[in-house]
């Protein structure tokens, strides 16, 4: 196992080296900068101006000197200074991500668990009319756009109902402590997390569904309906734990991709989390935020990647025997 991990970490890193390579390049293509940008904001066109803020930033020099000082901070663990927010990336960043963790874990928690149980639900009732109710529900939430299920749920059950805070992460001005601030912080996160949470569910109940259909019909689980075991137990102990591989391999892929579907529901909701510090960062083209923002993402998503290979050999231990 370890040397499992330390193989897994190399090649995680060769990785988020080429990411950052290529994020960097990217960004650099967009049209406009900082230094424009910010001119505008003033007022000034004055191309002495511009090329003043240009070389402040250090935006003057070329693009592979700019890379190499960049990558050499990456090195040190330091994600550069903000111009715009004038504070350090990371800071910034850390400041912002257990809001971001908080939804994106939430609204996993909510997808996999709903999605596990009623795909395992329709798989059992294959054919019938619960089958029919939950792949038609899952069809739905897929294929609604994620902005219209967010604004739609905020007239429902914050203007209409009233039960629900519409925006935010907590009551401004509320000055709770404790268990107080936790609950207010909770109501803030209903929803947006089911919100988030009911779009990537639809997924893991088509996926479900399918998998467990397709090992019910394997040799071995006719055996155990052979031996005189429970419908019950043949379906928990052999079906669903044997059709659980591609969900797992699935979650560890959209936990990832969570982050990003954060984006949409952080600003839609104004949740202050990393996902609407990028958006921000991009409308102002904070180099140096947006590129710090891309690094912290692709780590998690690499982690993510890195404890799903681990929970796969717990789930199946016949794949670490074969590696």
């Amino acid at each position: 196992m370890a040397l499992f991990l330390a193989r897994r970490l190399g090649k995680g890193i060769l990785v988020l080296l080429a990411i950052v390579v290529l994020n960097f390049f990217l960004i650099r293509l967009a049209p406009g900068d900082p230094a424009l940008v910010m001119a505008g904001e003033a007022g000034a066109g004055d191309e002495l101006y511009v090329a003043q803020l240009r070389e402040k930033f250090g935006l003057d020099q070329p693009l592979p000197l700019q890379l190499g000082l960049y990558l050499r901070s990456i090195l040190s663990l330091d994600l550069g200074y903000s111009v715009r927010q004038q504070m350090p990336v990371g800071r910034l960043i850390l400041d912002r991500l257990p809001a971001t963790l908080l939804l994106t874990g939430t609204a996993f928690l909510i997808s996999l668990t709903l999605g596990v149980a009623l795909g395992a639900l329709a798989a059992r009732r294959a054919g019938r009319l619960a089958d029919t109710a939950i792949t038609a529900l899952a069809l739905l939430f897929y294929a609604t756009p994620l902005f219209w299920v967010s604004l739609m749920a905020i007239i429902v059950f914050s203007v209409r109902l009233d039960w629900l805070p519409a925006f935010g992460f907590e009551t401004v001005g509320g000055g709770y402590t404790g268990l107080a601030r936790a609950a207010d912080i909770a109501r803030h996160l209903v929803l947006p997390s089911l919100t988030l949470g009911l779009f990537f569910m639809a997924v893991y109940v088509r996926m479900t569904r399918a998998s467990m259909l397709e090992v019910a019909g394997l040799d071995f689980v006719k055996t155990a309906r052979a031996k005189g075991l429970r419908e019950g137990t043949v379906q928990r102990r052999h079906v669903l734990r044997n059709a659980l591989l591609p969900v797992v391999t699935l979650a560890g892929l959209q936990a990832g991709t969570l982050v990003g579907g954060a984006i949409l529901t952080e600003t839609v909701f104004a949740w202050p989390g990393i996902g609407r510090l990028m958006y921000e960062a991009l409308l102002q083209r904070d180099y140096n935020l947006l590129l710090g923002v891309f690094v912290v993402s692709s780590a998690m998503v690499l982690l993510f990647n890195l404890v799903t290979d681990v929970i796969y050999r717990v789930v199946d231990p016949r794949i670490e025997a074969a590696s």
